[in-house]
Order: structure tokens, then sequence, then C-alpha cells
């Protein structure tokens, strides 16, 4: 996929970007080179690999460290709410913005 001076120029507009001629050029070969990459990215044979669903998987000694999903603070909500002006059955109650 390669871009032309006019796809970057609709992108610009669509952004709301005002640009020159110079970044609109310069913005035309980074835009271009990216998608050289992926196309070049899209060209490996990945036949036969796994994906990963951890970049860590790779490694087979090594182990997440993620703590324990636990509760390790006191539940203050009545305290939290005393500053509330308006609070029914533990929620705070908010105006109505959307008719």
């Amino acid at each position: 996929m390669s871009l032309t001076p006019n796809d970057i120029g609709r992108i610009a507009h669509l952004a709301r970007l005002e640009l020159d001629a110079e970044h609109s050029e310069r913005l035309l070969g980074q835009l271009n080179g990216f998608f050289d990459i992926v196309e070049r990215m899209k060209a490996v044979d990945t036949t036969g690999v796994e994906p990963l669903a951890h970049p860590t998987a790779v490694m087979e000694d090594v182990a997440l460290r993620l703590r324990p999903d636990v509760v390790s603070e006191p539940n203050a909500r009545e305290a939290n709410q005393k500053s509330a002006p308006a609070v029914e059955n533990g929620l705070f109650l908010v105006p109505k913005v959307i008719e």
C-alpha cells in the first residue's frame, strides 16, 4: 500500500491539520515507510508458529510475578461519602444532565 499526496491532504483535512508542502512531503515519506515495514512483515511465513499468550511464554523457566487478588483495603464507603451533598443506598446522587 502506498499513499499519494492527495491521500495526505485528505487525511490532514479529516484531522483538521494544516500542513505546508514540506511537512506534507515528509509525512508522505514517513507513512509510506511505515506501510513498507508492514508489507515486509506480512511477507514473513509464520506457518506453524504458535501465537504467544504472554511474551514471557517464550522462556519456560520464567513465572509471572503477579500478586494474589485479595482485598487489602477496608471498606470506607461511609467515611468517603460523608462530604457528598446527596447519597442514597450507598450511591452518590448527581443531578440529571441529559434529558
